[in-house]
């Protein structure tokens, strides 16, 4: 038996999206960014942001769109979904001429960090960066 989480600490990149599938659950996606700063070789500091795309079930999903909104902290527990022709993240090229990866999570957990006072604004909880505007054969990409 083999067993894995991913817990992800970040911002909402935009408000929460909520649908219903034929059986009536509740599924609610959103995308989220996470920051690490380092300093390079040349002393240089320098900031990475990842995107994931994280999906959520059932009454948690009514929950997340009810309350999250666009820059809200949250903490994310849940499984990583892999591309099921690479075994990895979903790769797609982006208008620059680079790659980039769609990190997709199935949420098991979601908590709210952002106090319920300033989620309440729409653009709560600091600067949050503007989630890629890139696109993939004319469609948004997958976040």
């Amino acid at each position: 038996m083999s067993y894995h989480t991913i817990i992800i600490v970040g911002r909402l990149g935009r408000d929460p999206e909520m649908r219903y599938t034929n059986t009536g659950q509740a599924l609610t996606s959103f995308s989220m960014a996470t920051d690490r700063r380092y300093t390079d070789s040349n002393g240089q500091q320098q900031k990475l942001t990842i995107w994931f795309k994280i999906s959520v079930w059932g009454k948690q999903a009514e929950s997340c769109n009810n309350f999250l909104k666009k820059g809200n902290l949250v903490v994310v527990e849940g499984n990583l979904r892999a591309d099921p022709q690479t075994g990895g993240p979903r790769v797609y090229p982006k208008s620059d001429g680079t790659s980039g990866a769609s990190y997709e999570v199935t949420a098991q957990t979601v908590r709210f960090l952002t106090p319920k006072s300033e989620s309440q604004e729409p653009t709560a909880g600091g600067n949050v960066a503007e989630e890629p505007q890139d696109t993939v054969g004319g469609e948004d990409i997958p976040f």
